[in-house]
């Protein structure tokens, strides 16, 4: 797919104007009598477009801007906000702001970030490839998608529609600490989601395709026609018996294990008490042969940044080696609450990477599978059952019964149970078939053994 080098935002110019709407509002904090402030102005624009059945189903085409600040009178803190970008706006919002912050309760963790910990380098990470894409440019591609879809096979009987967006913005943030950047960035995708089958006999299943710039997404065709194979795959699901069993988990699905993991070692949950994970620096979390590398410098990365949301310098980082925990996602406040130091994580983490010593070149999906032998594949999971105070987990699930390494039949209506600090532990290999979404990437996960509540 062709990237456009034509910039919808005039990034450069309005970057300028930024940092002095975000140094105004920092200014006017300091005169109304702030200890610290910090601000952030921030634009963005998008466009979604969908097509069900070849005709167009929704055209939208959004644009945001907004300025926010957060001043703190002491250990009390106040926040406000506004779309107004007169100057005269801003000074109302900082106003209001600081009211607030003079009525709150203290905070001993309310503070800004130490001002040796913020970002000093600010590498492009080439972050923003705007898409200049008409919307009838969009619905032909979206048709292109879907038509794919449809022609794989008869069997393709319906279509929940396929969907193209662009996103593209850039923001300033900026605080009393002397910390003033920004940068502009972009994000692109494609999906289809076709229905298969007839009457009580359908079954349903989608891809999508996501990148920073447009001529890294899959192609539509090669979309479609993936979506529309997973579905018909599909047909044909049945219960199988209640038991315990291998579990290989889909690489999109393995990528959900990560973020269970994620938010279990998180600032927020440790803090409060609401982790499975508490105290558990230095201990083994995962099987030995598991690493976790956190890298915020991947070029085009979803997940990369040279800074995190407060302006604190990221870092590249093993999180997790051979299986022992190395470090937490902490944000400023909630490593205060814990008495630590930040980790660059507020906002979130930074391109995680799960990996296995164990895995070899070899060990693609195929060879996963003969890996298990007999046990299930698991392709999608339903609800949000999963308990991160104990760890507990049951989810509904889709999936595949697999013997001797080789897909029997699809499998519906079933229930698979653990807990995550043993289904970490239990960890038995990581594939070849490396998928990468949202700043997250793994090939599918081997799980030693799971209940699984069938018939």
């Amino acid at each position: 797919m062709s990237d456009s080098s034509t910039i919808r935002l005039p990034v450069s110019e309005n970057q300028s104007r930024f940092k002095a709407m975000v140094a105004q509002a920092l200014d006017i904090a300091k005169t109304l009598g702030a200890s610290d402030a910090v601000a952030e102005v921030s634009e963005s624009s998008g466009q979604s477009v969908s097509v069900r059945h070849q005709e167009i189903d929704t055209i939208e085409q959004t644009r945001d801007r907004g300025l926010s600040i957060t001043v703190y009178a002491g250990q009390r803190r106040g926040s406000a906000s506004t779309s107004d970008f007169s100057p005269q706006a801003i000074k109302e919002t900082v106003e209001a702001a600081w009211h607030i912050a003079r009525y709150t309760a203290e905070d001993e963790a309310a503070v800004l970030p130490d001002q040796a910990l913020l970002a000093k380098d600010f590498s492009d990470l080439d972050l923003y490839h705007p898409w200049a894409l008409t919307p009838e440019d969009a619905v032909a591609l979206a048709r292109e998608a879907e038509q794919a879809a449809l022609e794989e096979s008869p069997q393709i009987t319906n279509s929940d529609g396929a969907e193209i967006d662009t996103y593209q913005g850039h923001f300033v943030l900026g605080n009393t600490h002397g910390f003033l950047a920004g940068y502009p960035y972009s994000r692109h995708s494609l999906s289809v989601s076709p229905i298969a089958g007839k009457g009580d006999a359908m079954q349903r299943d989608y891809w999508y395709s996501v990148a920073r710039a447009s001529q890294s997404l899959d192609q539509a065709q090669e979309v479609g026609r993936y979506a529309a194979q997973r579905a018909l795959s599909r047909l044909g699901a049945r219960r199988i018996a209640t038991g315990r069993y291998p579990v290989l988990f889909e690489a999109p699905l393995a990528l959900g294990l990560v973020g269970a993991l994620v938010r279990a070692t998180s600032g927020g949950a440790l803090y409060r008490g609401a982790s499975f994970l508490l105290d558990s620096l230095g201990q083994q979390v995962l099987a030995d042969h598991i690493h976790l590398l956190e890298d915020p410098f991947v070029p085009q990365g979803m997940g990369s940044s040279m800074f995190d949301a407060e302006g604190v310098g990221t870092q590249r980082r093993k999180v997790v080696e051979a299986g022992r925990l190395q470090g937490y996602f902490l944000s400023t406040y909630t490593a205060r609450k814990l008495g630590m130091a930040t980790t660059g994580n507020a906002g979130g983490s930074h391109n995680l990477e799960l990996t296995s010593t164990h895995t070899a070149a070899s060990d693609d999906f195929a060879a996963m599978l003969k890996k298990m032998g007999t046990g299930l594949l698991v392709t999608e999971l339903i609800g949000q059952g999963v308990n991160y105070v104990t760890g507990d987990y049951s989810r509904g699930a889709f999936g595949y019964w697999v013997e001797n390494g080789e897909i029997i039949h699809p499998v519906e209506e079933i229930t698979i149970a653990g807990n995550l600090r043993d289904m970490f532990a239990q960890i038995v290999a990581v594939g070849a078939d490396r998928l990468s979404r949202g700043g997250t990437a793994s090939g599918s996960i081997l799980i030693e053994q799971m209940s699984v509540a069938g018939q």
